[in-house]
This record gives C-alpha cells, structure tokens and sequence, in this order.
C-alpha cells in the first residue's frame, strides 16, 4: 500500500476554535442538566416556535415535494406572525437511543409544536432541505417577511448518533452548491453509541436518564450557543470495474470516474473504472478496526434484540473485538513499522471520546513539523494502530498512538497480492472493499472548499 500526503504551507489562524475532549462522567453530568439556571418551558417555546402558517407550510410542501404550491397557498392565505428568535426544526432517529426515539419525539413535539420534529424515518433530510426549506424561500419572495427572518435565523437540532448528524450536515451542505445561503447550523442531542461529534461540540457523550430535564436545556443551549466551524472531508475510491461492493448510505457510485491514465499514479489502473465517494466528518479508517466495525454491525442487523442502547453496543463491540484476533496476530512485517489499521481523524474524540492522537508537547509538535490539531485547521491527523492490545492502551489514553502525518489532503494505492480485499470505515459506516492483486485501488480524500456550521453546547 502506498500513501501521499499534502501537508498546507501555512498553519492555521488564531480564530480557529479548539475543541477539547471530554470525559466521560463530566459529559453525564452535563447531559442530565445540572445547573443552576431555570428554563421556563413556555419562554423557551416563545423563543423556538415558528409561525402556524409557516409550520403548515413546510410540512405541505415535504408530503406533496412541491414548494411552489405550498408557498402560494400560504401567501393566499394570509398567514401572519413575528419570527421568533431561534426557529428551531429537529430531527429525531426513531432507531437509537436504545429505541426511545419515539418517546422522545413526543417531548420534543411538546416542547415545541408537532410540525417541527420529523422522524427520519418518515422525512429524510435532503427532502425538508428541497422543499421544506425552498418554501421558506419562495415565500420569502412573494413578501413574507416573517418567511424571510425565518429562514435567515433558522437552527436545526439531530437528536441521534455520529451516522446520523452526519446525514443532516451531508444534506444541509447542498445549500453551499446551490448558493442558497445562509447556511442553517446544527445542534445534538445523542442519542448513539460514539458520539463524537456530540462530544466535541459540548453536547454530551450520552443519552442522560434525566433526559427529560436535558432535553430542554439542549433546545435552551441551541438558541443560545456560539457557532463553530467544522472542516469536512471528500473521499472517492477507484477500483476496477466488474467488482461488486455493497455500500453503506455514507457513500454513493460515481458515473464519471475523476482518475486517469495521468502518470501520479504508482500503480496500473486497468482501462475501466468504478468509483464511489463520500463526506466523513470525524475519521476515515482502514483495517484490523474496520473490520471489526463491519462485523458488530452484521450482527447488530442480525440480532436486533441485542442492542437495547448505547452500553449494550459497547459490551457487544468490545467482545466481538476478543474475538477477531486482533489482539494478539502479529503484524506480517517489522512490529515495530507496521501497523494493522490506519486511520485519518478530524476530530479531538474518537471511539467513544478518546484523544488517540493525545495532548503533544509543543518540543514534540516542533520536532515532528505538526501543529497543534483543530477542527476547522484544514487538517487530517494521521495515525496507526496496532495489535489490539496497542489499540486498548491507546484508547484508555495510556499512551498515544503511532502518529504519521498531518495532511491537507491524503491519497492511499492498494494493491491485494494474496489479500482479495480490505475493510474501510468512514464515520462509523463500515463497508467491505475488494482489492485487486493486479490493478490499483486508490482512494482519495482532500477538504471540501466550504465548512459546517456546529451550535456548540457550551
């Protein structure tokens, strides 16, 4: 396997906001709203509740995907009202939470109004994105103004994992390539097993079990927090044509392949390509971890009845990791080179809110030529891990892991030999990646142009 990396010629600026990971029990505590500040249920709503002909609106124009008429029909009918300060719509993933979703969907709705919490698996994303939000704007140009000021202030909370605050942000980012401004940031409530996003951005590692409590001071915390940038990251994978790979939701095919027969490459790309790609916004990883993702998730949709919940899941992850070999499978070559997953980080929080990269002394940092890492840097940190034992005493944050690189910009050549294929993961989704003993498979990954928009829970 061959790897490029592209490091930036200037370091990044003193506005870029660190974001420091969090421990455990201090993210619990935090979760469950402990403060000395009380939020009346009633002033908040006031706060977050959009106008009943705009709610009516919105929802009209995701069930018939037809902005434009539920515009129109709100415009004829006269409908009236102030914006808020913080209109607030929130997605819900009626899956995590160890499937109390629904649960906490009717708080939500109670909090706030029905109309601004979707469940994702009745309203995806990119649809209130088409049309929910396209009838915003098109009311807005028929006069609205309280249409206008909605939709200039709006904020949008994810009450779900990494996987599916990623979705949010993925679709939201479409708004950037269709110059439809501004750019409505994003709040957490999480509800998955990681939580990493969650954890960097101050809202939590956990589901709390004062989650009713919590659940309101998150709405309170997401009118009233800062904004933060975060950097996002393209991946694309070349292969061979003729292969098969099934792919997680994360990534989609490409009909046009970007790479060429232009002479960058190592290897040899065969005449026909296949390629697929994706945005990640934590990590980007590839093997002995991937795999073991891979498996935990096969067997999490073969036997649901298994994970009840995010302490469930990490049980579950941690023994089927035992089980895999990792600890103890020594590396094909030098122990002391070689590693067994490499893996590409945005984040400070990995794994449940680990630092693998760790807090490097500025002597350290100096000698290497790195930078002290943040999110929104135009940076990956890349580092390796591994037997899992190395793996176990990175991540209780005994030592740190084997750091490679930072980069601006990363590409991988992988050749198979005897080895028919390799594991990847990006942001949790794990998928199976065929490698072919004759031809390259290159992935990619370089920065997309423009960030997201994080409401920090601090």
């Amino acid at each position: 396997m061959a790897a490029t990396t592209e490091s930036p010629t200037a370091t990044n600026s003193g506005d870029s906001v660190r974001i420091a990971a969090r421990s455990s029990l201090v993210d619990s505590l935090r979760g469950c709203g402990l403060s000395s500040i009380r939020i009346d249920k009633e002033h908040l709503k006031r706060r977050i509740l959009i106008p009943h002909h705009l709610r009516v609106a919105i929802v009209q124009a995701i069930r018939t995907k037809d902005p434009s008429a539920a515009a129109t029909d709100a415009h004829d009918a006269g409908g009236s009202g102030e914006a808020p300060e913080a209109p607030m719509v929130v997605f819900v993933n009626s899956r995590s939470g160890g499937r109390l979703g629904p649960t906490l969907k009717g708080r939500l709705q109670e909090l706030i109004s029905e109309e601004q919490v979707f469940d994702l698996s009745v309203v995806k994303p990119p649809d209130f994105v088409q049309y929910g939000l396209a009838c915003l704007e098109k009311l807005a140009l028929l006069g609205d103004q309280c249409a206008k000021e909605t939709r200039e202030k709006l904020r949008i909370m994810v009450a779900g994992g990494d996987g599916t605050v990623g979705w949010v942000l993925g679709s939201i980012a479409e708004l950037y390539k269709q110059n439809r401004g501004p750019i409505p940031p994003v709040g957490i409530i999480p509800l998955g097993t990681g939580n990493d996003l969650s954890r960097s951005f101050g809202w939590g590692g956990s589901f709390p079990f004062a989650w009713r409590s919590a659940v309101k001071r998150s709405l309170y915390n997401a009118v009233t927090g800062p904004i933060r940038p975060l950097d996002s990251w393209h991946v694309v994978v070349s292969m061979a044509a003729g292969q098969t790979v099934q792919l997680p939701h994360c990534l989609r095919h490409l009909e046009e392949c970007p790479f060429g027969q232009n002479g960058d490459i190592e290897g040899d790309l065969p005449e026909k390509l296949s390629c697929f790609e994706g945005v990640f916004y934590n990590y980007f990883s590839i093997g002995m971890d991937a795999q073991i993702a891979y498996g935990f998730h096969h067997l999490r949709d073969e036997k649901p009845y298994l994970a009840q919940g995010p302490i469930a899941n990490k049980l579950i992850y941690s023994g089927y990791t035992c089980t895999q070999g990792w600890f103890f499978t020594p590396c094909m070559s030098d122990p002391k080179l070689s590693v067994r997953a490499v893996v590409a980080l945005n984040l400070h929080n990995y794994g449940s809110g680990r630092n693998p990269w760790g807090r490097l002394k500025p002597e350290y940092l100096e000698k290497r030529g790195f930078v002290e890492a943040h999110v929104d840097d135009g940076l990956l940190e890349i580092f390796g891990l591994k037997q899992g034992w190395h793996a176990s005493f990175v991540m209780v944050e005994l030592i740190s892991a084997k750091h490679i690189a930072q980069a601006a910009s990363i590409r991988l050549e992988i050749r198979g030999g005897q080895c028919e294929r390799a594991y990847m993961q990006m942001d949790g989704e794990p998928w199976k990646q065929p490698i072919n003993g004759e031809y390259s498979t290159i992935v990619e990954i370089k920065r997309v142009p423009f960030q997201s928009l994080m409401v920090s829970g601090e």
